[in-house]
């Protein structure tokens, strides 16, 4: 049986950078579709799910934070500053620019610019709120440059407030979400459930 993964991200998560690449492995080595979705988490989805901006989570929270990151660095080998000269960043630009990707491009191809979004954040510390910086991903990426206007369309916004809403009507939570005929897999620690459910 072949499977869709509704892949719901907000493009600024360390934690969406740190599973988005074994995602991406794990989709192609299971036959799996992808639907890339972002989604506004902090504007949407935290006032609905009691989700906190994290400069107001309490300070142990923050503090854990990271050193989970730390953890995660490490040990997934993927390079990351814990603290980003670009963060926090807003991230609806970019995300409209992905889901614009999708559209002109494909699934493929938005999961490759979303890969060099996160990368930019975390690894390059750019600043994705800036639309210089966009368009020069896109042509490092070798993809279109009419991307850039076409995520400022009103097909562009309303796709990313449907997915939107199709998150908090998934019950979403958090970024990333994985979620397979209803089933959320919250977290990129929840990979490896996500897999054997694949594979069920």
């Amino acid at each position: 049986m072949d499977h869709t993964i509704d892949y719901y991200l907000a493009p600024q998560s360390p934690w969406v950078y740190l599973g988005h690449a074994r995602l991406h492995q794990l989709a192609h080595a299971t036959g799996a579709q992808v639907r890339v979705m972002p989604v506004d988490l902090g504007g949407k989805v935290f006032p609905i799910s009691g989700g906190l901006p994290l400069g107001q989570r309490a300070p142990q929270r923050q503090a854990y934070r990271l050193v989970e990151l730390q953890r995660f660095s490490e040990y997934l080998k993927a390079p990351l500053n814990l603290k980003p000269k670009y963060f926090p960043v807003a991230g609806d630009d970019a995300s409209r620019l992905i889901i614009a990707v999708d559209l002109h491009h494909g699934a493929e191809a938005a999961m490759k610019i979303t890969g060099a979004i996160l990368s930019a954040v975390w690894a390059q510390e750019r600043n994705i709120a800036d639309a210089k910086l966009l368009a020069e991903l896109l042509a490092e990426q070798g993809l279109d440059a009419s991307c850039m206007d076409k995520s400022q369309t009103q097909v562009v916004q309303e796709k990313y407030e449907a997915y939107t809403e199709q998150a908090i009507a998934a019950g979403v939570f958090g970024a990333p979400s994985y979620v397979v005929d209803g089933e959320i897999f919250w977290g990129q620690d929840r990979l490896d459930f996500l897999e054997r459910r694949l594979q069920r």
